[in-house]
């Protein structure tokens, strides 16, 4: 059911655990019961570091290790503008049905970017439309 990639980060997740003092904090969860909570380190628009703790499927936490694995090092933007597929993709493709499960992870990072922006006293972004 799901290629080795995808059990490569299910079995052997990277960044997992908490920061202590996260520049910015984000959770979300789905119908299904994955819930993803992230920690973000951020310095000069930079996320130096990130963590993460997912309760979920599979796919659930194979996507939360390849999103951090993604952001990582990215300038703000760029880890706002990740998309499910990006992850998906980067995982060599999910089953039909478990794309959903990689939408977690965006609006948990979506959430821990716009608490940073909070902090810094700055406008929390907007959801694009689809």
């Amino acid at each position: 059911m799901y290629n080795e990639k995808v059990m490569d980060h299910f079995t052997n997740p990277r960044n997992v655990g908490e920061i202590e003092g996260a520049d910015g904090v984000g959770e979300a969860g789905n119908p299904h019961g994955d819930f993803m909570k992230i920690f973000l380190k951020v310095k000069d628009n930079l996320i130096e570091d990130v963590k993460f703790k997912t309760f979920g499927c599979a796919a659930a936490i194979a996507s939360s290790s390849m999103a951090t694995e993604l952001i990582k090092g990215k300038p703000l933007e760029e880890a706002w503008d990740l998309t499910n597929e990006a992850v998906s993709e980067a995982l060599g493709g999910l089953p039909p049905g478990k794309l959903e499960c990689s939408v977690v992870s965006r609006e948990a990072i979506h959430m821990a970017i716009n608490e940073y922006r909070k902090k810094q006293g700055l406008e929390p972004w907007e959801e694009k439309q689809q």
